[in-house]
Order: C-alpha cells, then sequence, then structure tokens
C-alpha cells in the first residue's frame, strides 16, 4: 500500500471476531462461508478521511487498467457489493468498495455531518489518497446522489458513471416533511430491532427483491442495520427527500458529458423503473438497461449480472475510444 493505513475501528474487529469463532464451527456450510468472509476482508483497509476513519476495501490487480469505485445506497455498506466485486475481480478489474462514514465498518463522522456535499468531499479527499486519476463509478440508492454531487463540484478524472436503482424523485412539499420522519423510524425503531433473518427475509420479499436471496445475504442486510449511525439515517432521509435536491437531478444529469449507464429493474417498488426513464432521458451521453425481474437491491439479487453490465459497459468505452473516437451512442437495452 502506498497510501497510509490507520487502526481498524471497533465494529470491524466485532465482525471479525464473529468470523474467527465461526472458522471453529462443527457446520460444514457455515465454516465455508466463514473461511470466505476471511478471505474477503484480507483486502480491507482503514484510512483517515476529513478527520474520519473510513474503512476501504480494495480489490483486485493494483495495476489492472480499469478501475470502479462502489458507492453503496442509503441505509447499506460495502458489503452489498461482495459478490460483485469477486466477479469483477476475476474479470481484472480493480475494484475500490468503501463504507460512508457512520455506515457499515467506518466510524461516526467526527462533525456529526453526513451532507450530500459532505460525502462527496470525503470521496474527493479518498481518491486523492489512494492515487487515483481516471476511474468509473457505479452506484445504488442513495450513492448516485453523491456522485453526482462529486461529479459537478470536484475536478476529477471521471470516466463514467453507472447508476443502479436511481431515477427521477417526483416530490412535494407533503412527502418532502413526511418521508424523512417515516423511513428512520422504520429503518431505526422496527427492522434494526428484528433479530431473526427469515422475518426480514419476508419483509425484503415483499417490498425490495423479486430474486431469491440466501441466508448469508440476508444477514449482511441486517448487519448493515447494526453498523450504521442513527444520525446518519436521520440526516441521509433529509438530504434525499428535499425538493431543491430532488428537483435539481434532471438538470445535474443534463450537465454532464460523463457517459452514464442507468440500469432499473421493472420490479423495483422503491424507484419505479419509469422514474429512471425520465432521469435517463436527460442525459446528454446515456445509457438505458431495464430489467424484467429485478427488485431494488440488484447488487445482491443479481451479482453477476451486475458485474456483467459493468463490464460490458467499460468495454463498449473503450470500444468506442479505439474506434476513430467515436462517439458513446445514446441507446435502450431491455432485459
Amino acid at each position: 500500500m502506498d497510501y497510509l493505513v490507520e487502526e481498524p475501528t471497533e465494529k470491524f474487529h466485532f465482525y471479525a471476531s464473529k468470523i474467527y469463532k465461526r472458522l471453529n464451527s462443527d457446520n460444514a456450510h457455515e465454516k465455508s462461508y466463514a473461511h470466505y468472509q476471511n478471505t474477503l476482508i484480507q483486502d480491507s483497509h482503514f484510512l483517515m478521511i476529513n478527520d474520519t476513519i473510513h474503512h476501504v476495501h480494495d480489490s483486485g490487480p493494483k495495476d489492472a487498467k480499469e478501475v470502479v469505485v462502489l458507492i453503496h445506497g442509503w441505509d447499506c455498506w460495502w458489503m452489498w457489493w461482495h459478490k460483485v466485486i469477486q466477479a469483477l475481480n476475476a474479470k481484472g478489474i480493480r475494484t475500490i468498495s468503501y463504507d460512508l462514514k457512520g455506515h457499515g465498518w467506518s466510524n461516526p463522522a467526527q462533525n456529526n455531518t453526513y451532507t450530500l456535499y459532505s460525502f462527496s468531499e470525503d470521496l474527493d479527499t479518498l481518491t486523492k489518497q489512494l492515487g487515483i486519476t481516471s476511474y468509473h463509478i457505479a452506484a445504488f440508492s442513495l450513492g448516485p446522489f453523491i456522485a453526482l454531487e462529486y461529479a459537478t463540484q470536484f475536478k476529477h478524472t471521471i470516466k463514467s458513471m453507472i447508476f443502479f436503482n436511481f431515477g427521477y424523485f417526483p416530490n412535494n412539499i407533503f412527502l418532502s416533511n413526511l418521508i424523512p420522519h417515516v423511513l428512520p423510524f422504520v429503518f431505526d425503531k422496527i427492522l434494526r430491532r428484528i433479530k431473526w433473518w427469515k422475518p426480514m427475509y419476508y419483509y425484503a420479499k415483499l417490498t425490495l427483491i423479486r430474486n431469491p436471496a440466501p441466508k448469508e445475504d440476508i444477514l449482511i442486510g441486517m448487519d448493515s442495520l447494526k453498523f450504521i449511525s442513527g444520525e446518519a439515517i436521520k440526516q441521509t432521509a433529509v438530504q434525499i427527500t428535499k425538493i431543491d435536491v430532488t428537483e435539481k437531478l434532471p438538470d445535474l444529469v443534463s450537465t454532464l458529458d460523463i457517459p452514464i449507464l442507468f440500469v432499473a429493474g421493472k420490479g423495483d417498488q422503491v424507484v419505479p423503473w419509469k422514474n429512471t426513464v425520465r432521469l435517463f432521458n436527460h442525459s446528454k451521453n446515456g445509457r438505458l438497461v431495464t430489467i424484467k425481474k429485478c427488485g431494488h437491491l440488484i447488487t445482491l439479487e443479481l451479482p453477476q449480472l451486475t458485474a456483467d453490465l459493468i463490464e460490458k459497459h467499460i468495454n463498449s468505452l473503450t470500444y468506442a475510444e479505439n474506434c476513430n473516437g467515436q462517439a458513446f451512442h445514446k441507446k435502450e437495452i431491455h432485459l
């Protein structure tokens, strides 16, 4: 590593201790999965970013031609990408997946601030510390809000962006006032108190996913609820439902020349796919992929497809560059 690393956070030590216990389990399946997790966390590092220690998972070839920065969603953490990371690394792509402050294994914000601008500042500092100067960004849910803020606020060399489960949000004063109260209550007061994985699975099937998910991935979702700061839940809920934030999304997208791939699940009840189409229509240099059987959590529902879409998107840009600067043509694809 060329960058200065910090000591792991308490949240990481807590999770790692559970892995080590399961490595000695008599249950073969549990022991095998613990070995997988233990291998996975070998690429975890901790960096001081704007006065807060952040967890960063940096894996794949360090001399890879293509680098993808992965940004997780609201009330999530880096592990929502874990199978996507494995698939992309196998394709020779370096991945950098990190926990936003107050999420996952990153510490709570030192100044207790969780604005979209502060998250974009953290992303700017992260890329500088890692020394990456040309990269793609893949993000879902909350992540694209941060990526768009970052792309418009800071000087950068983003080669392209891929947005999953993200679109225009029809907003009004009533929703803007209601949702920041409802979301934290549901997640902080109800879902975080569920201890058994099966009720969470049935909740996910009802509201979030359209494809089967293994028990281990449901537990990953439950772990994200344990690790996130309550203040981060509240402030980010306010941020993503502000009328001035939601209403400027089409303008932000329309000002960017960066190629953007929009991926929408037709079974997404959180961000209806037609809202993704509306945002895609404002892009200068965008492509749209809609997936018939997919809910809001594509990275856990269809991780291999997620990785394939990222790789094909990157390859299409490379092909365009090699064809005498041929443009990245705007189009729609339906799967």
